[in-house]
């Protein structure tokens, strides 16, 4: 009987429909749970298997070449880049690999525009100010009792104010958004962003301008999107054409009030160009959900920014999110099973 190694949630139907036909070994982070896989347990639970179904299990190439000599035909990863996996070694022994791109791109999307809202209006700063004791009233006996005062303000507005600590910042609507990058979450943040309000110049010289141009958004080069976007998000694989693109180049470029918004990777930006860049005014602010080493060094320089706002690498991260994976990557089992072309497989960029 054919054996199938599960190591990531696949929705009911795909499972009845293997265990019709096959042994379904569950394996991996779904049977031991997020983050308590080493990869020779992966690689010994998998083993024998025709057909593999990763999630974030690591896989080198020593494995997957195992696995190839014990029989494995079929290995998919359900995330949105497989960087988790040797696709040199896959594709040396003639396989294809199934992935499921775009998975959690209305995550990242959604998150993406809470951390422009975030940034823009000083969400992040004044809610954590308020919490460390910064511009509150005396103690009250009783927190209940409400005044009679038709006005309700936090105080006169002078050197004490909040406004003046924090600083006030500026709508979304009618500004620029910059999209580096118009794939699967370019677009996303792009179409939720013109619901702001927002006019949206994409910058991605591999995307058609018609494509662009369908979602109301309007495809420019690199220094038009630079010299006017009032926001700029970045949406850029890691690749070792990308790999630290995002520079000094890139920030001399800008506006000194543009913010920055990273919920791809880090690794495509200059870190210590970034750094000086947020220093001394280069540019305005930034929004950050990933970073060069995570978790984030406690000593790192960004931590201390009063306009950076963080988050620890969670934009992709909801209860939704395994769902679209299981059910792309069931697709693509399915149309193994039955013989079929699959649509999922990814391909190398350089």
């Amino acid at each position: 009987m054919r054996k199938v190694a599960v190591c990531t949630p696949l929705p009911g139907d795909v499972i009845e429909r293997l265990e019709k036909d096959c042994e379904v070994v569950i394996c991996g982070e779904l049977k031991h749970g997020k983050g308590n896989v080493t990869e020779e347990q992966t690689k010994e639970e998998c083993m024998g298997c025709e057909m593999i179904v990763l999630g974030d299990e690591v896989a080198g190439a020593d494995t997957i070449n195992a696995w190839v000599e014990a029989g494995m035909k079929f290995i998919g990863v359900a995330k949105g880049t497989p960087v988790t996996v040797d696709f040199d070694a896959i594709q040396a022994a003639g396989l294809e690999l199934s992935y499921t791109p775009g998975r959690n791109r209305v995550a990242v999307a959604e998150f993406c525009m809470g951390l422009m809202i975030a940034e823009s209006r000083k969400l992040a700063l004044s809610a954590t100010g308020l919490r460390k004791g910064e511009h509150l009233g005396e103690p009250m006996d009783d927190v209940y009792q409400v005044p009679d005062v038709k006005n309700v303000t936090w105080g006169p507005l002078d050197e004490k104010h909040p406004f003046t600590d924090y600083g006030i910042g500026f709508e979304l609507y009618g500004k620029k958004l910059g999209i580096a990058g118009y794939g699967a979450i370019g677009r996303e943040v792009a179409v939720r962003a013109k619901a702001f309000g927002m006019e949206i110049l994409a910058y991605d010289p591999y995307m058609p301008a018609d494509r662009i141009e369908a979602d109301g958004a309007k495809p420019v080069d690199l220094d038009t999107m630079l010299a006017e976007s009032d926001v700029v998000s970045i949406h850029l694989p890691v690749l070792p054409s990308t790999r630290g693109i995002v520079n000094k180049d890139w920030f001399n470029k800008m506006k000194p009030t543009a913010i920055v918004v990273n919920t791809a990777r880090a690794a495509v930006i200059d870190q210590k160009d970034f750094v000086e860049a947020l220093q001394n005014g280069t540019i305005g602010g930034a929004a950050l959900d990933v970073y060069w080493v995570e978790p984030i060094p406690a000593n790192h320089p960004l931590l201390s920014m009063r306009n950076v706002t963080l988050t620890p690498h969670m934009a992709g991260l909801t209860t939704d999110v395994d769902s679209w994976s299981g059910k792309m990557m069931g697709e693509e089992v399915v149309a193994y099973l039955d013989g079929t072309d699959r649509k999922y497989l990814w391909k190398v960029r350089k």
